[in-house]
């Protein structure tokens, strides 16, 4: 009887520690050298000007300096298995001749071929 239940105990311990590991954030290791990564990272930067033009016209319009961004390069990723998978990126960027930290989180489908930008702000790190 003590045998089953050490059996079951380990079990339990087992498929607890196998599903702690599923949806979690995975960090991506050379993240500089990641074809995949870095073109995300470009992507990232690209969706956030094309989504941020109004507020660019209407700056420069208003003798306002440009706020486009320029990507540099991805400095730091993790992944995220869920509905597709989803890509935690701090992404370094020029604006107005500074380079700047940001982070960016993009939804990936491969299955459908999409790619939406969920979130992108200055690092709070």
């Amino acid at each position: 009887m003590a045998k089953a239940e050490v059996v079951i105990v380990l079990s339990l311990l087992l498929v607890t520690t196998v599903v702690d590991g599923l949806g979690g954030r995975m960090r991506i290791n050379d993240v500089k050298n990641n074809k995949e990564v870095q073109e995300l990272g470009r992507f990232s930067v690209e969706e956030y000007n094309r989504r941020s033009q109004g507020r660019l016209r209407f700056s420069l319009a208003n003798g306002g300096p440009s706020t486009a961004l320029v990507f540099s390069q991805v400095v730091g990723a993790e992944k995220q298995v869920v509905a597709g998978i989803k890509y935690y990126l701090k992404i370094k960027a020029m604006q107005g001749g500074v380079t700047k930290t940001f982070e960016s989180v993009v939804l990936v489908k491969p299955w459908v071929q999409s790619k939406d930008l969920l979130n992108f702000s200055p690092s709070t790190h």
